[in-house]
């Protein structure tokens, strides 16, 4: 009786255990994917993304802090001291007291300065605000380099989620054709070596359709770290890379503009060139007079004999104070100008260089659509065909004319032709999305 009990408690424990894993299983959620939906998701909240935002706010609160050094600036001091003895001045055999002794002396201060001509806060000013377009670019192009990247990813999980549809097709097909063989081979119709030819073909596929599946989950894997989304989410996406085929049919290359007026690398250039040009001028606002003024108001109470501040005897005074500052000589202005110039002839050379190095990278992107797109309706015909060849070949075998050597070549040459079928859409599209990160296209 206990044992039927203990067996009833264990059945009722791996029930329970069976129906956690299973709602663990039904909980998982599902999300559908486009390539327009990947990328809005990537965007909405990556932290490369939110950091190149940050900075544009940095960038901003730098020009405000710019111009408020033009602001006028107020200051208020106060002081007290207490005279314990009193210092005195000897001269010429005479003897002078400075002051009395056991007295305090308080003093209170309120400056007002504004300054009125300021080269140099100016030249900043001008800086700060090519600053924030910068950082405003050097944002736009982290979002470029996102799309890019996810658009790259999500090419790729199709790409091998058509892989290993055609691997399994084939691995079914060398199936189906093992069990024709092999009953053929049970009633004595065809030879042992046709037999074992067909099963290690049937063998050979399989490997590559564990691969592809595996393949298959690391695409994923790699996509939802680009979105930013969790790993018990399960990706879906429906579309195939045969979809994309008019977009390669129907390409218009001669058509399109290839300036790199919207690459975001040479607007750097330009901004950083802005800058470097400001700063030339910031160099030469260290030879430019500075002119300042002053509003200053004093309260001060001297020799009382008490502590109570309350009961001095307060005098004000006031002075209005203009302050003029010329450079006559400093070393130092002198390299800083040189310095500056030296920027801006190398930051010219290396914009230069870049832009070379651009247009090959246009060329050569352009000249890899073109051949994707020639590959793509030969691969097309070529799948074709080897779908043909494969379906007289089993004729061939099924009426004895054929063999089994040519059964499984047109069955390794059918699923050739569709993985390099794919693999050339998924090289033009590739190709594409490089040649839109470096025109500066799909913000």
């Amino acid at each position: 009786m206990i044992m039927k009990n203990g067996m009833k408690m264990k059945k009722c424990l791996l029930l329970a255990v069976a129906l956690m894993l299973t709602g663990a299983a039904n909980a998982q959620e599902t999300l559908e994917l486009t390539l327009d939906k990947a990328i809005e998701i990537a965007l909405a909240d990556n932290p490369t993304i939110r950091v190149a935002d940050e900075e544009i706010v940095l960038k901003k609160v730098a020009n405000r802090e710019a111009w408020m050094t033009l602001l006028p600036e107020l200051s208020v001091s106060g002081s007290w001291q207490y005279t314990i003895k009193a210092p005195e001045l000897k001269l010429g055999g005479q003897s002078f007291r400075m002051g009395d002794d056991d007295v305090s002396t308080a003093a209170g201060v309120a400056t007002l300065s504004l300054p009125v001509f300021a080269p140099a806060v100016y030249k900043s000013m001008s800086i700060t605000k090519t600053d924030i377009l910068l950082a405003q670019e050097k944002a736009r192009a982290s979002r470029l380099d996102l799309v890019n990247q996810v658009t790259k990813a999500y090419y790729q999980l199709m790409l091998t989620q058509d892989s290993y549809e055609v691997l399994k097709r084939s691995y079914a097909l060398a199936e189906e054709n093992y069990n024709v063989v092999n009953s053929r081979y049970e009633q004595g119709l065809v030879s042992e070596f046709d037999k074992i030819s067909a099963e290690v073909q049937m063998r050979n596929v399989k490997p590559s359709v564990v691969s592809a599946e595996n393949g298959v989950r690391i695409c994923k894997i790699q996509l939802k770290v680009l979105m930013g989304i969790t790993e018990d989410i399960n990706l879906v996406v429906n579309e195939k890379l045969n979809n994309y085929e008019t977009m390669v049919f129907t390409n218009q290359l001669d058509n399109d503009n290839f300036g790199l007026e919207n690459n975001s690398t040479m607007r750097q250039f330009e901004l950083n060139a802005d800058i470097l040009k400001k700063n030339v001028g910031l160099a030469w606002s260290n030879f430019m007079p500075s002119l300042g003024v002053a509003l200053t108001g004093q309260y001060q109470s001297m020799y009382n004999n008490h502590w109570n501040v309350f009961d001095y005897s307060w005098v004000g005074s006031s002075q209005l104070t203009f302050s003029l500052s010329v450079p006559i000589f400093r070393a130092s202005n002198f390299t800083k100008l040189k310095t500056a110039r030296l920027q801006r002839t190398q930051l010219e050379l290396s914009r230069i260089d870049t832009e070379r190095k651009l247009n090959m990278q246009v060329e050569s992107y352009k000249n890899n659509m073109l051949a994707s797109s020639e590959q793509v309706l030969s691969n097309k015909e070529a799948m074709n065909q080897a779908d043909k060849a494969l379906s007289i070949s089993k004729k061939r075998y099924e009426v004895g004319k054929g063999t089994v050597l040519e059964l499984n070549s047109s069955q390794v040459a059918l699923t050739q032709a569709e993985l390099t079928y794919s693999q050339s859409i998924y090289d033009y599209l590739t190709a594409k999305a490089d040649l839109d990160l470096v025109l500066g296209r799909g913000e």
